[in-house]
C-alpha cells in the first residue's frame, strides 16, 4: 500500500492543526462539530459495553475475550470521528502540537480551542447517554446494567496518579491512531489505523477523558455508588491531564521533533 511517510504525516499534521485553529473562529460549527465527536465516542462506549458483556457464560472464565470483544468494538467511535471530520478534544491534544511547535499560532489558541472541543464533546457524550441509551433501556436489564455501574464504581476507586497514567495510555493509543489514520488514502486503511490502537488501549483498560464522559453518567443514571463530584475529581480532571500528556508529548511533540524540518 502506498502510505504516506512519517515526515508527511508530520506535515500535514501541521496543516490540520492550522485548519482547526481557524475554525476555532467559528464557534457554532465548532461546537457542533465537538458534539458531534462526543456522540460518536459514546457510541463506541455503548457498542464495546453491549457487545464486550453480552456473553458472560463464555467471558466468565475467559476475562481475556471480554477484553478483546469490548476493544474490537470502541473504535467505530474514532473511526467516524476521524472520516467525518468531526472534533475531538483527545486528538486535538495532538494535532494541535506541530503547527504551535512551528510558530503557526499561539499557545492561547491551542487552549481556546481544547477548551471550547472539551466543552462540546461533554455534551455530547452525555446528551447521548441521556437520550440514546438510558432513556431507551439499553443498560437497564442484566447483564448490562451490573457491568456499567461496575465499570463507573471501579473508575473511581483508583488511585489519582494511576488513572493519570492510564490518561497517558489511552491517549498516546487514540493519538497514534489519528497518525495511523492520516498515513492512508483510502477509507480502509484509515479504519484500519484507528481500529487497532484504539482497540489496544480499550482492551488494556486505559482511561480515555471523553469515554468516561459515557461511562460515568451511564453507570450514575443506573445507580452505580459514584457523586458527580466524585467522577470529576478522582477520574475525569487526572484522565484529561493524562490525555493532553499522552496525546501533546508522546505523538504530537516527538513527532514534530523527530520528522519535521526546523524552522
Amino acid at each position: 500500500m502506498d502510505v504516506r511517510t512519517p515526515a508527511e504525516v508530520a506535515e500535514l499534521s501541521v496543516g490540520a492543526g492550522c485548519a482547526k485553529i481557524k475554525a476555532t473562529g467559528s464557534v457554532c460549527r465548532l461546537t457542533v462539530l465537538s458534539i458531534l465527536a462526543g456522540c460518536y465516542i459514546a457510541l463506541g462506549g455503548v457498542l464495546s459495553l453491549v457487545v464486550g458483556y453480552g456473553f458472560p457464560e463464555l467471558t466468565m472464565n475467559n476475562p481475556g475475550l471480554q477484553k478483546l470483544l469490548s476493544g474490537a468494538m470502541f473504535p467505530i467511535g474514532l473511526i467516524l470521528v476521524v472520516v467525518l471530520g468531526a472534533e475531538l478534544f483527545t486528538g486535538n491534544n495532538a494535532l494541535l502540537v506541530p503547527g504551535f511547535m512551528q510558530g503557526k499560532f499561539g499557545a492561547g489558541a491551542v487552549l481556546k480551542n481544547w477548551t471550547l472541543v472539551y466543552t462540546g464533546n461533554f455534551i455530547g457524550a452525555v446528551g447521548f447517554t441521556l437520550l440514546m441509551v438510558y432513556s431507551v433501556g439499553l443498560t437497564s436489564a442484566e447483564p448490562w446494567r451490573s457491568a456499567i455501574t461496575g465499570i463507573a464504581e471501579a473508575k473511581v476507586s483508583m488511585v489519582w496518579w494511576v488513572v493519570f497514567v492510564k490518561g497517558i495510555g489511552a491517549n498516546w493509543c487514540v493519538c497514534l491512531a489519528v497518525w495511523l489514520a492520516m498515513s492512508g488514502h483510502s477509507l480502509i486503511e484509515k479504519m484500519a489505523g484507528c481500529w487497532l490502537p484504539v482497540m489496544a488501549f480499550v482492551a488494556l483498560g486505559y482511561e480515555h477523558s471523553i469515554a468516561n464522559m459515557f461511562y460515568l453518567p451511564a453507570g450514575m443514571l443506573e445507580g452505580a455508588d459514584v457523586g458527580v463530584w466524585q467522577g470529576v475529581w478522582h477520574n475525569l480532571i487526572p484522565a484529561t491531564l493524562g490525555n493532553i500528556a499522552g496525546g501533546a508529548l508522546f505523538v504530537g511533540c516527538v513527532h514534530a521533533k523527530l520528522h519535521l524540518s526546523k524552522q
